[in-house]
């Protein structure tokens, strides 16, 4: 199959998965979008830029998983406790994921790709890394099968550079498949992303210089 021609067929089925998606799912949205409303208020969708294809960037969509960061609060060192019971369960079950099939209906993502990661990490990337971009981002990806959360930054991005370069339909359908596996036995799936893993702190703002050496170590919302 042509280059061409399995790009076309890789959107196709982004585009029909999607909107089976969205169309099956839809009592579990309504349900989500409800119980999200009700213990957190509003807004109920999280909303974020992010970088897309050759980096241009998109606002992505997430269910609301945490509530807003109190006075004095530095975002980063206080999502576990942000977090909440019923957030925890959005991300350990990954619904709180589900909105994104509308940025794959939009063209903005795939269904298998890089995760669309934050902004600031463009400016830390070798050549070689900024390759992840060559491609739509993804609800899911090579990385997001093969370690997810526990991977560190470099590992992640090295993993995300590796499908660039041997993407396939075949290979699509294989992440798929391991996704679905994942979400239902919850492997390799938490709800915060631990700092000493080696993600980018955002400019400007104030390094937990202690919590790598913390008995337990300040963590920060996955992707959020």
């Amino acid at each position: 199959m042509s280059g061409g021609v399995a790009l076309g067929a890789k959107r196709a089925m982004d585009v029909v998965g999607a909107a089976v998606g969205l169309a099956v799912l839809s009592p579990v949205l309504a349900a989500v979008a409800i119980a999200v409303r009700v213990s957190l208020g509003r807004p109920v969708l999280f909303r974020q830029v992010r970088p897309g294809l050759r980096g241009r960037p998109f606002t992505i969509l997430k269910f609301r998983t945490m509530r807003e960061p109190r006075p004095g609060e530095v975002w980063y060192l206080t999502n576990e406790q942000r977090l909440g019971r019923l957030g925890r369960f959005l991300r350990q079950s990954s619904l709180d994921e589900l909105p994104e099939l509308w940025n794959v209906l939009r063209g903005e993502m795939s269904l298998v790709g890089p995760r669309p990661l934050l902004v600031h990490y463009l400016e830390t990337y070798t050549p070689e890394e900024a390759r992840r971009h060559d491609v739509p981002p993804g609800i899911t990806g090579w990385a997001a099968v093969n370690g997810r959360h526990a991977l560190r930054f470099k590992e992640r991005l090295a993993l995300d550079v590796w499908y660039v370069d041997h993407w396939s339909l075949g290979l699509d359908l294989r992440i798929l498949a391991r996704t679905v596996a994942q979400v239902v036995f919850r492997k390799d799936v938490t709800p915060t992303e631990d700092l000493s893993l080696g993600f980018p702190l955002p400019p400007g703002d104030p390094a937990p210089a202690s919590a790598a050496n913390a008995a337990a170590p300040a963590r920060r919302a996955a992707e959020e």
